[in-house]
């Protein structure tokens, strides 16, 4: 319980995480909006369950859940936060399924750190972001890569699958996109591109990127990431949402959610499921 009341009212983020807002929220407000996220899973009528995954030296965590459906369907990597895969990152996963897609989410953090099996393990968020930026970007790959092809191997996906990010998970779909080219497509919420921009010339999804705006600070990396993936005749298709700041996606959709993010999350949701099909 300690991990997700951090996850509501935690307001300093790092990296790419670190221009959310600060937003007052009382104990009443905090206890109600845990509540929700919890509700939502425990009443899920999807299919959930956790796998265990090789690494080197180990295995790491996944979350999965299936769709209501008598047919095969696509597929989709959720990639969490800074924050590691919490409630709502499982929560967003389990929206997805709703809508008919097979939706695998991989806690990269998982046994990354002695005695922590999952990111619920933690002391609390800080401690969930001290390991994501331990993490060794190489392993972040083998580890999307693996996760990839254990979705893709289930008989109940058609084996297209696409990836979804968000903050520090954005920009790792944007860098998986340039690592595995048969991504269907890659779905950045307010996350960066990779730096060395000569590694986009190998990306052959579509790029969709979602940002806020008031998040100026990621903002700022549109116009050379457009500048580049021009230049290597990419598809990539940012859109700023106005009046949203950044983590618009978890914080919109909170019942007292700011108008900006509350707006952007609805309409950034409908074009991800647009997009999608």
């Amino acid at each position: 319980m300690k991990q997700i009341l951090t996850l509501v009212t935690a307001i300093a983020l790092l990296s790419s995480c670190k221009s959310e807002p600060k937003k007052e929220i009382t104990k009443d407000a905090t206890a109600e909006a845990v509540s929700e996220i919890s509700n939502q899973l425990s009443e899920s009528q999807r299919h959930h369950e956790w796998v265990d995954l090789e690494r080197e030296n180990g295995t790491f965590k996944a979350f999965v859940v299936y769709p209501e459906s008598n047919v095969a369907t696509d597929a989709v990597i959720v990639i969490h936060e800074n924050r590691g895969l919490n409630d709502w990152a499982r929560s967003f996963a389990d929206k997805l399924a709703e809508k008919g897609y097979l939706v695998i989410a991989p806690d990269l953090i998982s046994n990354t750190v002695e005695g922590i099996e999952k990111t619920t393990d933690f002391e609390n968020t800080d401690k969930a972001r001290e390991a994501i930026y331990a993490l060794d970007p190489a392993q972040v790959t083998k580890d999307l890569q693996t996760t990839y092809e254990y979705i893709k191997k289930d008989p109940a996906g058609t084996g297209k699958i696409s990836v979804v990010g968000f903050c520090w998970g954005g920009s790792q779909s944007f860098r998986y996109a340039t690592n595995n080219l048969e991504t269907e497509k890659a779905f950045v919420f307010y996350g960066t591109a990779p730096e060395d921009k000569t590694v986009l010339e190998s990306i052959k999804a579509p790029v969709y990127g979602f940002y806020g705006g008031n998040d100026n600070r990621v903002n700022a990396t549109i116009p050379a990431t457009e500048e580049a993936m021009k230049q290597y005749n990419k598809v990539y298709e940012p859109v700023i949402y106005a009046d949203a700041g950044h983590a618009f996606m978890r914080s919109g959709a909170e019942k007292d959610a700011e108008a900006g993010n509350k707006k952007a999350h609805d309409e950034a949701w409908e074009r991800l499921l647009k997009l999608l099909k």
